[in-house]
């Protein structure tokens, strides 16, 4: 039989199809309330009571994962070289309601630095569930005029991401023409056609911390806009 179920209505406001077809849409409607009034139906809504030490939380992608952790009920280790700003995005976080975060300023290219904020973290805490590695510098420069310490450096904090819109590339010299360019450029780099956004980013961090990925491990996903599958630029 070929029906159609009307939105946003009630079983008994169906009038074109049987009364069983009524009452399966009736079923089905209490499912989705009972899922929807469910605290934990969606198990990514909560990161309550889980310890997170976030790198890089001074600026861009760490300080928003930052927030939206602590908007989710995460306790917090903060990490970060700007303590100026480590403490705007703290307080950021204590304005959501959260509890007041741990902060372990330093630079991670340091090998103590990065010991010493772990221990730190667990000391405080007593132990930690989530590590998000979201320090990333980034330095202007052709292979010709890269030396090896610059090449070093950049290896030993970042990763390779699509284009995500933050201060990285004008903090490493892109001025304000330059880098509405390479945003312009990224439109043809990225799948989508645009570069994203944190917040883009933190909501798929926040799901691979939360209960919901709970079976996902060792696999990589790229949340670059679809640029890994594009042809080199």
């Amino acid at each position: 039989m070929d029906y159609k179920y009307p939105t946003r209505q009630t079983a008994s406001s169906v009038v074109d199809g049987s009364c069983e077809e009524a009452r399966l849409y009736q079923v089905h409607a209490n499912c989705l309330q009972t899922i929807m009034a469910s605290d934990d139906a969606f198990k990514v809504s909560s990161l309550k009571g889980k310890v997170a030490l976030i790198t890089g939380a001074s600026s861009g992608i760490g300080a928003g994962t930052s927030v939206l952790f602590a908007k989710l009920g995460a306790l917090l280790a903060l990490n970060g070289r700007d303590v100026e700003n480590l403490n705007k995005v703290a307080k950021q976080c204590t304005d959501c309601g959260a509890a007041e975060p741990l902060l372990v300023p330093g630079d991670l290219t340091d090998e103590e630095t990065v010991k010493k904020t772990v221990d730190q973290t667990i000391a405080h805490f007593g132990r930690l569930d989530v590590l998000v590695n979201s320090a990333g510098i980034l330095a202007m420069g052709s292979i010709e005029t890269t030396d090896l310490a610059q090449y070093d450096k950049i290896m030993n904090i970042n990763v390779s991401p699509g284009v995500i819109i933050t201060d990285v590339h004008k903090r490493a010299g892109l001025d304000e023409e330059q880098y509405a360019q390479f945003l312009a450029k990224s439109k043809q780099t990225h799948a989508l056609g645009r570069p994203g956004e944190v917040e883009e980013v933190a909501q798929s961090i926040a799901f691979l911390a939360s209960d919901a990925a709970s079976f996902i491990t060792g696999v990589n996903l790229p949340i670059d806009g679809g640029r890994h599958a594009m042809c080199p630029r």
